[in-house]
This record gives C-alpha cells, sequence and structure tokens, in this order.
C-alpha cells in the first residue's frame, strides 16, 4: 500500500515519515499527530483513517471505494470518532472503556477498526490510564489514531506506546494585544469596540489569519477552564480567565464554532469587510449581547 496525503498540505517531512509507516500492508496500531490547532492534524487524521478502511489493492486512500465515499461523508461503521476539541469533557473514563470493548468487536466491513481521538490533550489521568491497557495488548486489525497539541500531556507510559509525528503549523503572531483586546470587547456590552477592533483586519489577510488564530486559542482555552480544565494552550492566564468568568460554556463552545468559520471562509477568499462584520455579529450572539 503506497499512502496518498493529496488533501494535506502539511510539512513534506511528515507525510514521509507517515508513507514509510504505512508502507506496505504495514499499518501502526497507534499514532499521535502532535501539532497546535490550526496545523492540520484533524484533516491529516481523517484522511488516515480513510486510508485504513479504503479497499483499493493500490495506492489509498483511492477516494473512489465504498469505504472512502462512507468515510467521506462520516458515515462508515468502521470510523469511530471522539473528538475533545470541540468538546473537552469527551474523554470520560467511561467512553474509554467502552472504546476498549468495541475493539474487540470485529470490522463491519473494513480489513481494520479505526479509533480516532481528537484533542487527548484534554483526557485525564484516569482516562489515559484505561486508554494505556488496550494500546498495551491491541487486537489485530484495530488502529488509534490521536490527536494532541502536544505529546507532552500524555502520561509517558502513553507517549511510549504511540508513534508521535509532529505536524509544523502556520507560526502565532507574537504581539497578542489585538486578540486579547478583541476577546475582552466580546464581555462589552456594547458591540462598537469590537466591531471597530476587527475592522483593523480588513485590510491585511495575514494580520486577519494571525489574530483569527489567536482567538480560537484564547477561546478553546477559556471553554477548558470553564468545563474544569488546566491546559491553557495560548498562555494568556488573565484574558482566559476573564472569558472563562464572563461566559458561559455554552456561549465560548459558539464563538470557537464561529471563529474555525470565519477562519475557513478567510481561507476561502471571502470578502474581509464582509467576513469582519458577519464575525462580530456572530460572536455577540454567541455571547448574548
Amino acid at each position: 500500500m503506497k499512502l496518498r496525503l493529496d488533501g494535506f498540505n502539511g510539512g513534506g517531512d511528515v507525510c514521509r515519515r507517515l508513507s514509510f509507516a504505512f508502507s506496505g500492508n504495514r499499518m501502526p496500531h497507534a499514532i499521535l499527530l502532535e501539532g497546535e490547532q490550526g496545523s492540520g492534524t484533524e484533516r491529516l487524521a481523517a484522511l488516515l483513517a480513510q486510508a485504513a478502511v479504503c479497499l483499493s489493492h493500490g495506492n489509498r486512500p483511492c477516494g473512489h471505494c465504498e469505504g472512502c465515499v462512507k468515510a467521506q461523508a462520516g458515515s462508515h461503521p468502521d470510523i469511530i470518532t471522539v473528538d475533545g476539541e470541540k468538546d473537552p469533557r469527551a474523554f470520560p473514563v467511561d467512553t474509554i472503556r467502552r472504546i476498549r470493548s468495541e475493539a474487540y468487536i470485529r470490522p463491519n466491513e473494513a480489513p481494520c477498526k479505526v479509533f480516532v481521538m481528537l484533542g487527548v490533550q484534554n483526557m485525564s489521568e484516569v482516562s489515559q490510564n484505561a486508554l494505556l491497557k488496550i494500546l498495551e495488548e491491541p487486537p489485530e486489525n484495530v488502529i488509534f489514531i490521536l490527536t494532541a497539541v502536544s505529546a507532552a500531556a500524555l502520561l509517558p507510559t502513553v507517549r511510549s506506546r504511540l508513534q508521535v509525528f509532529h505536524v509544523a503549523g502556520e507560526s502565532l503572531p507574537a504581539d497578542w494585544s489585538l486578540a486579547e483586546r478583541l476577546a475582552r470587547s466580546v464581555l462589552s456590552p456594547g458591540g462598537a469596540d469590537l466591531l471597530f477592533g476587527l475592522a483593523e483586519l480588513v485590510k491585511d489577510r495575514g494580520t486577519f489569519r494571525g489574530v483569527l488564530k489567536q482567538l480560537l486559542l484564547l477561546f478553546r482555552d477559556a471553554l477548558v477552564q470553564r468545563s474544569g480544565g488546566k491546559a491553557l494552550i495560548s498562555g494568556r492566564e488573565e484574558t482566559v480567565n476573564m472569558l472563562s468568568g464572563g461566559l458561559t460554556r455554552r456561549s465560548l463552545m459558539r464563538m470557537v464554532e464561529e471563529t474555525e468559520t470565519a477562519r475557513n471562509a478567510l481561507e476561502q477568499n471571502a470578502n474581509t469587510a464582509l467576513l469582519s462584520a458577519v464575525y462580530c455579529a456572530g460572536l455577540r450572539y454567541s455571547a448574548g449581547r
């Protein structure tokens, strides 16, 4: 089997290493894709899962077989995804125990069963230890694909059972002042500060892209903190504390979604002036303003 990663725009080094790991009929039973949000780890995990259930005898994923079509539609019965990025509380120990049980059930259609676990940096030590049991003695025809912002968030015993691949992403701007000002303005009763702040981004798509990435981390950190987690990726503790203290978990989750939508629209060449207005309205609605 030759691995095809046509839909992934990440670095060539990780693609070469993954191609070697998946070469021939070999498939690593457990891998960790390490990279900050926006680096493409989720997209890469989806492509690897699709490759694992692809029915082609040539390059995989072929994109045309029944396995690929179902994987692309998110309806393949042998790909089980748990998203800890959207919900930091997605990995309670009961969920991990259920995954362990399901791992011993034979695949429905594909040559193997794939468990995709996104954002495992949010997994508690208790849940990690529960996962370790299945990683130590995995059943045949089962693959675990995990993503995390940093492998250091996992227990050393868990890391030792994973092949770690670092996915390099676009670097963050060094100056957080505008992103933090925008994030704090979400808490204001009026919308002028947020609207005028976003208007500063209209003329520079690169700056707009970087600030959206910073905002995503700020809202994500506040959501994690509001949900009882402690891992702060942004490092902007004061702003995160203000957001988590002033907004509900539901509001923060919507802000994460609004920011992801804005980032996707920007990458698709959306008009920046219109995008800033729509994004402002979306954030204010999410905050209940």
